[in-house]
């Protein structure tokens, strides 16, 4: 996190070392929440905490705002951007990659919902996730490998319970359909892949590789994984080298084939085809932009 006090307001800036450059790191957090210079993207499923005051969250096709009390859930990997944060705002959480969330017994409507897009709310809260979210974020951050494990197991059960009680689901991007139909829990098959991916994202691997690090075939395991998250293997493999790019393009003046070939892209012109398609912009103006609007104090539209 880096603030920006220009116009008394904190600005969001992503760097090597933030969520975008670790997308393979579950983090936890607890600050209050700077608004974000422009959108911006991650390969984790993040959920957000209202502590105290109200954000406002523009995602991929839908916006929402959360007051104290409320929890949501969504993909990051959807271009989102939180463009309000009030004063006194105080939010916790964590990005959960998917090796970790497709360990949660979650009904698997909800992850099938939320990889396509919808984002999940429940204001299903009380005064004991206030103190647990603030002793989750303690323990991760005190150096003490038990107590971090123990705020990870724990975090993971609380977010299994939101499907015990009340919460809604945005519809956008969802036909509904899926809902009546059976579902299978996502396999340990996709767990094995997403560990393998997670390991070697950096390295020149492909479905192929990937599917033999889950003893599948590689249609079969293009089948399964598509099934499970909605995204192809090739198309998650590229968000994680993405989203390593996108902290790298902000971190410092190194040029764009340099961030190309440091985040795992084999050429340039893949590089730049898979960065418009996801920020709508190529990796120059994607920097310029976003420290233009850093600069100036304003968030981007």
């Amino acid at each position: 996190m880096a603030e920006s006090k220009v116009a008394s307001r904190a600005i969001y800036q992503p760097g090597a070392s933030s969520i975008e450059g670790s997308p393979t790191e579950l983090q936890l957090f607890h600050a209050h929440p700077p608004v974000m210079a422009m959108p911006h993207w991650h390969a984790q499923v993040e959920v957000n905490y209202i502590m105290r005051g109200t954000v406002h969250y523009r995602m991929n096709d839908h916006e929402m705002t959360l007051k104290a009390g409320d929890m949501c859930l969504f993909w990051g990997g959807q271009p989102h951007q939180m463009d309000e944060s009030s004063e006194d705002s105080l939010y916790a959480g964590a990005h959960l990659p998917l090796v970790y969330f497709f360990r949660l017994r979650l009904p698997a409507e909800i992850s099938s919902r939320l990889m396509k897009g919808s984002t999940l709310l429940t204001s299903a809260t009380d005064a004991a996730d206030k103190e647990n979210f603030s002793r989750w974020f303690r323990y991760a951050n005190s150096g003490n490998p038990a107590k971090a494990q123990h705020a990870v197991d724990e975090l993971l059960l609380r977010i299994e319970r939101i499907a015990f009680e009340p919460y809604s689901m945005t519809v956008v991007g969802y036909g509904g359909r899926e809902a009546d139909q059976p579902h299978a829990q996502p396999s340990r098959s996709i767990v094995r892949m997403c560990d393998f991916i997670a390991a070697n994202f950096m390295e020149d691997i492909d479905t192929v590789d990937i599917a033999r690090a889950a003893d599948l075939h590689p249609k079969y395991a293009m089948n399964v994984f598509k099934k499970s998250t909605g995204m192809t293997l090739s198309k998650y493999l590229n968000l994680l080298r993405l989203s390593r790019a996108q902290a790298l393009l902000m971190a410092d003046d190194t040029n764009v084939l340099q961030v190309a070939m440091d985040s795992g892209f084999g050429s340039i012109s893949a590089f730049n085809k898979s960065f418009r398609h996801i920020a709508g912009m190529s990796p120059s103006d994607f920097r310029r932009d976003i420290r233009l609007a850093t600069s100036s104090g304003a968030p981007a539209s």
